[in-house]
């Protein structure tokens, strides 16, 4: 798409925002632009972001801070990734709900439009909606979904999808490796934590971003 008609300021930002997520895959915020093209306010950057849009060169998700998107391609990667919502998962003590291999052999039971700026770097990712509240400090209501990326590899503090392999149960909890241990540590001061045997956990993926119930 040609860049004629824009003013010398909204070429550069143009540029500036597509250059930034080809280097960081995630794009800037309005004070980044602000910052990185000398302009005087954030309401000045918002009014040229605005004629980018009106005049298609870029697409805008005001509810996400990174919600620019310079476009281009198919019309499905201008709005973003589908994703699926596969299932439940547990928030709480942990509950027999179907494991991945059986997510992924059902239907979805919803599909998602998920903007690229929330998944950042995030590929292959799966969505499960939340029953419980043992993540509530962590700002996990039950109801809301949480976007999962498989990976069997994961560090302490992340948060994951648990399958207990002996239980044949699944919880969603943040993992810490003790001696001889896993903790599987809640995020309610009402709830203890879990212990479990390393042999006895398995990683099926961790929760790359959450999107919460509108009720």
């Amino acid at each position: 798409m040609s860049a004629k008609g824009l003013s010398a300021k909204q070429r550069q930002m143009l540029d500036f925002i597509q250059n930034f997520d080809e280097e960081r895959s995630y794009p800037p915020t309005i004070r980044d632009i602000q910052q990185a093209c000398n302009i005087s306010s954030t309401s000045v950057v918002d009014y040229n972001l605005h004629i980018l849009e009106r005049q298609g060169f870029i697409h805008r998700d005001r509810e996400v801070s990174r919600g620019i998107e310079v476009l281009g391609g198919s019309k499905e990667n201008r709005l973003g990734a589908k994703v699926s919502v596969l299932g439940y998962i547990a928030a709480g003590e942990p509950a027999p709900v179907p494991s991945q291999e059986s997510w992924n052999a059902n239907e979805p039971i919803d599909v998602l439009d998920i903007p690229w700026a929330l998944l950042g770097k995030a590929k292959d990712v799966y969505a499960l909606r939340v029953k419980g509240t043992s993540m509530i400090d962590a700002l996990i209501d039950d109801g809301d979904v949480v976007i999962v990326q498989p990976t069997g590899s994961v560090q302490d503090g992340d948060m994951v999808v648990a399958w207990l392999q002996l239980e044949k149960e699944v919880t969603l909890k943040r993992l810490y490796r003790e001696e001889g241990m896993i903790r599987l540590q809640p995020a309610n001061s009402a709830m203890k934590p879990i212990y479990v045997d390393p042999e006895n956990v398995e990683v099926q993926g961790k929760v790359v971003a959450v999107l919460r119930s509108a009720t």
